[in-house]
């Protein structure tokens, strides 16, 4: 058999299931690998390397077709750190704003719990707010105080 890695011994080394690897090489972040002539696949250092960018690129919570764009970029020279630092840039826009949705949505059941502890037995505001017909107040896209059904403010 040729010296390279299986599948199973390239997903040990990377810390991923082989069927991880099999939906990579489907979506095109991994080439079609190498095969014997008795058919077995064969992986190579390069393969490793590729797998682990994958896997950092996706704990910073880059998006499958980000992180392609990004693989491809290797090959593209100079102009690569542009386009990466563009696409870091992006992507730092977005956790921003889901960082500010997540802290919108603390504040509310914050409030909403303190409100259930100090309205005991008076009805639930949680289960008020959530059978309300306001928009969530920590839906990105609402720019007003919500209500809750009992006209409690949810922000």
């Amino acid at each position: 058999m040729p010296k390279g890695l299986t599948r199973g011994e390239l997903a040990r080394r990377v810390g991923v299931r082989p069927s991880t690897i099999r939906y990579y090489e489907q979506q095109g972040l991994l080439p079609a690998p190498a095969r014997t002539a008795r058919g077995y696949r064969i992986y190579t250092e390069d393969d490793v390397v590729r797998l682990r960018f994958i896997r950092r690129a996706q704990a910073l919570g880059f998006s499958l077709r980000t992180i392609r764009e990004l693989l491809q970029l290797e090959a593209s020279g100079e102009q690569a750190a542009e386009v990466a630092r563009a696409q870091a840039l992006r992507h730092l826009q977005e956790v921003r704003r889901r960082l500010r949705d997540l802290q919108r949505l603390e504040a509310v059941l914050a409030r909403l719990v303190a409100a259930c502890a100090a309205r005991r037995g008076e009805g639930c505001p949680i289960l008020q707010a959530l059978q309300g017909t306001d928009p969530l107040p920590y839906d990105s896209d609402s720019s007003e105080a919500g209500v809750s059904a009992s006209g409690t403010a949810l922000r």
